[in-house]
């Protein structure tokens, strides 16, 4: 397996996976699965085989999980880390990415503003009156999810992670 040398502060002692498991508040399957998916880097390995992650690697697998917990995909989580790594192709991939990025949270916010508001006239009507509707089953089912959530965002191509078949 490769190996890469990490940039480690003085202070800083090397995390084994279990460490790194604990403070990003994740399970050990899932840094082994975000280091197959190249969302983490292969991490430097001691002569006994124990990787070894960096304090570095804690901010990111939080950011990872944070990103998902706000709705992005995996491929774009890659992408938002590539561009962070300097590994963008080109500048009109990434405006397309962000721009469609961009409608899918508008739309994402027009969703919760609804829901938003069907919850505070249930809370007005002290609840779902047995000969209405329930506001927040009407508004959730009056519309379709939105188009923006349905279909896949473009993402930037050559950004290890975000292929359209992986």
């Amino acid at each position: 397996m490769p190996t890469r040398p990490a940039p480690r502060r003085p202070d800083a002692a090397p995390l084994r996976i279990s460490e790194l498991a604990r403070a990003a508040g994740v399970g050990i399957p899932t840094l082994r699965f975000y280091e197959r998916r190249k969302l983490l880097p292969p991490p430097r390995r001691t002569q006994s085989g124990y990787r070894e992650y960096t304090p570095g690697d804690v901010t990111r697998v939080r950011f990872i999980r944070r990103s998902q917990e706000l709705g992005f995909t995996l491929r774009e989580v890659a992408a938002f880390l590539a561009m962070s790594d300097g590994r963008i192709p080109s500048p009109s991939e990434v405006e397309t990415f962000a721009a469609a990025k961009l409608q899918a949270i508008d739309a994402r916010v027009k969703d919760l503003q609804r829901m938003k508001r069907a919850i505070q006239k249930l809370l007005a009507q002290g609840g779902c009156p047995p000969d209405t509707a329930c506001p927040v089953i009407a508004s959730l089912g009056a519309l379709p999810p939105a188009a923006s959530t349905s279909r896949q965002q473009p993402t930037p191509r050559g950004v290890p992670g975000t292929s359209r078949n992986g």
